[in-house]
């Protein structure tokens, strides 16, 4: 038997891993073709790198499997855990972070078992036929070279021919995929995760200004003078402010910054209603929760939590989508109404920017003092420079002030003794209006007693229900938040201040340290893998609320920002953020960072173009016309929340209006 071609074992080994990847995450192979012909390029460089002489080859060779694999098996994980494709930014700047869920990563390693061994069995197969001498070892000629790189060169063109013949007016097609939209899942899908970590890779280190031309057809897009007619027959009032687009339109020499005003002049304001103003004046303590759900409300075993949904708004429709960078996109979301940029870490960036809807910015035109608290590492995720970019006061976490008052060394520590060390910086006698921001971390895993100090310190309230390990665990997790914001009510109510504040809780992500069968332990409902294990609610309460308001609107983390400017009756121009206050009769979006949605007619999986109506849809429903419509909207917001973030949006905006920025 002759030994086997270098360049044809890379190419098949390649090809292997990138099958095993696509049925694995993706239940399909959506373009055999393109991962054939993009790998010939790999394989050509690899059998390059490895024609050298016999030992030099052989171990390089083993070096390079090794590596292919270890890549493989990381995207693997890194998407079961986060639903995403790990970018090179984040790999890099997020080493030690990684490790810290060493124990998150082996377990789920170990769940899927089946198909870890399904990428490591090449190396198998190499071994054995190394062993046997059929693997051609050598220093292959001049001339064989140059046809290896022509056969690598032409099909790679070939795959470029096919890209650049496709159709451009389609969002995702394989040609904006390839040269102007950054979506890291939908390409990987398309051309492979290889293909998709090299145009991530070019994309960091040169530079990549992805496509803003707004694309038409969406639903949301309206005519300003209807709306202005409408305003004055009806005497509607929006959460609008007035703004001269057409005059910024003309007279802005920056396409990027003319291309947000072009959208926002086409985009319809969220009418005030009933419950605007609502809590104008009042305090606000605003909680990012760690894996924070509706899972987490029980009357028994979070009798605060419970007290706080039974009382208060009940948004039993809302969802927390996980994005790539897990919990810093999902407070980043929560806290500024915009959509995360692929590829970066959005908290990073806006340390310099002006963000005059945050609520430090906000309340400060009111004279409120603002403070925020970590009970983790001050500086994870660069948390100290975005809660500074936001306009907060001050910052206490970890490795800055907050270890001199409580013990920071237990994993995770405790919100229920933040709580206790913080609430004497703002419950101060007088009338001074305050905002307090917490992000908390008791509720991370590990879910289990040995491995997580919060959930062996509650473990005895949760010890004898009848759910797995893990379910129980937390369970156990979220009883310490409850225990923290139960002490937060005594406090409120000890200093004279409880009716006058508002407590808002909301998740930053569904808990990813449980399976799908844990949630659906704990789950009212059968959740799916998809869309309803990220269904989540949000608490905003205060005691002077009457009754309960109960929202069945479909809402996401990224509608919480604008429906608090609503209720605290600030004014705010909608149109400038992503969401769409909850409480108005705004229409239903929820944004996955795969672009699969959800809306008032149904849920719609991007990846297999499927479309599930919630019921009957009205007559004449063209759900193909709809389907690319909400692409639409969704292709814009988010090309809109990058700009918005990368050229300082608002402070331009700002100047240019002539507002005062604070």
């Amino acid at each position: 038997m002759k030994r086997i071609n270098n360049f044809a074992l890379w190419f098949f080994f390649i090809i292997f891993e990138e099958i095993v990847f696509s049925i694995a995450i993706f239940n399909s192979i959506k373009s055999l073709g393109y991962i054939i012909l993009f790998s010939a390029m790999f394989a050509a460089i690899l059998h390059l790198l490895t024609s050298m002489k016999r030992k030099v080859s052989i171990i390089l060779s083993y070096i390079f499997i090794v590596i292919i694999i270890g890549i493989f098996i990381a995207q693997y994980i890194y998407y079961n855990i986060y639903q995403a494709i790990i970018s090179f930014y984040s790999a890099t700047n997020a080493a030690g972070q990684i490790l810290q869920f060493s124990t998150t990563i082996l377990e789920t390693a170990l769940n899927r078992w089946y198909i870890i061994i399904l990428f490591i069995l090449p190396i198998i197969g190499f071994v054995i036929l190394h062993k046997k001498d059929k693997i051609k070892f050598e220093d292959v000629k001049l001339r064989q070279k140059l046809i290896t790189i022509i056969i690598g060169l032409t099909l790679q063109i070939i795959a470029l021919i096919f890209i650049i013949n496709t159709n451009i007016d389609e969002i995702y097609s394989s040609r904006n995929l390839y040269y102007n939209v950054n979506a890291p899942t939908i390409t990987a899908n398309r051309f492979g995760v290889l293909t998709t970590m090299r145009l991530d890779l070019t994309r960091l280190l040169f530079g990549f200004e992805e496509k803003n031309t707004l694309v038409t057809g969406e639903q949301t897009l309206v005519n300003q003078k209807i709306i202005d007619d409408e305003a004055k027959s009806e005497e509607i009032e929006y959460n609008s402010l007035d703004i001269d687009w057409n005059n910024l339109i003309t007279n802005e020499t920056n396409s990027n910054i003319r291309s947000i005003y072009e959208y926002m002049s086409k985009q319809e304001p969220s009418k005030k209603n009933e419950y605007t103003g609502m809590f104008e004046g009042k305090n606000l303590i605003v909680f990012v929760a760690e894996a924070f759900t509706d899972l987490a409300i029980d009357e028994e075993l979070t009798p605060t939590l419970y007290k706080l949904y039974s009382e208060g708004f009940q948004f039993d429709n809302l969802y927390t989508p996980l994005f790539p960078v897990s919990t810093a996109d999902g407070e980043y979301m929560t806290d500024t109404s915009l959509i995360p940029e692929e590829g970066t870490w959005s908290l990073e960036k806006v340390e310099k920017n002006y963000m005059p809807y945050s609520y430090a910015n906000v309340l400060k035109k009111f004279a409120y003092s603002s403070q925020s608290y970590h009970n983790h590492t001050a500086t994870y995720y660069n948390r100290h420079k975005y809660l500074k970019g936001m306009g907060y006061n001050s910052y206490l976490a970890k490795g800055n002030g907050l270890e001199k008052r409580m013990n920071l060394n237990n994993w995770p520590s405790s919100d229920l003794e933040m709580i206790d060390v913080t609430t004497s910086d703002y419950l101060k006698e007088g009338d001074e209006k305050f905002l307090t921001y917490y992000m908390t971390v008791s509720g991370h895993l590990q879910y289990t007693p040995s491995g997580n100090k919060i959930v062996d310190k509650n473990w005895k309230y949760v010890e004898t229900l009848d759910y797995s390990e893990k379910a129980k665990g937390y369970l156990a997790s979220q009883i310490e938040l409850d225990r923290a914001v139960e002490l937060l009510i005594k406090r409120l109510e000890e200093a004279g201040k409880l009716e006058d504040t508002v407590i808002l809780i909301s998740g930053d992500h569904y808990p990813y340290g449980l399976t799908l069968d844990e949630i659906n332990e704990l789950s009212k409902v059968k959740r799916d893998d998809t869309f309803e294990k990220h269904h989540s609610t949000a608490l905003i309460w205060n005691s002077e609320m009457k009754e309960p308001i109960k929202v069945e609107k479909i809402s996401s983390s990224l509608d919480l920002l604008p429906t608090m400017l609503n209720l605290f009756g600030i004014e705010f121009d909608s149109r400038l953020l992503m969401g769409r206050d909850i409480l108005s009769d705004s229409d239903s979006l929820v944004i996955y960072s795969n672009r699969n949605f959800i809306t008032k007619y149904g849920k719609y999986e991007a990846l297999t173009n499927k479309f599930e109506p919630f019921e009957e849809v009205y007559k004449g429903f063209d759900t193909d016309t709809y389907i690319k419509n909400i692409s639409n909207v969704i292709y814009n917001k988010y090309q809109m929340s990058k700009l918005i973030l990368d050229n300082d949006f608002y402070r331009k905006l700002w100047k240019a209006v002539g507002w005062e920025i604070n």
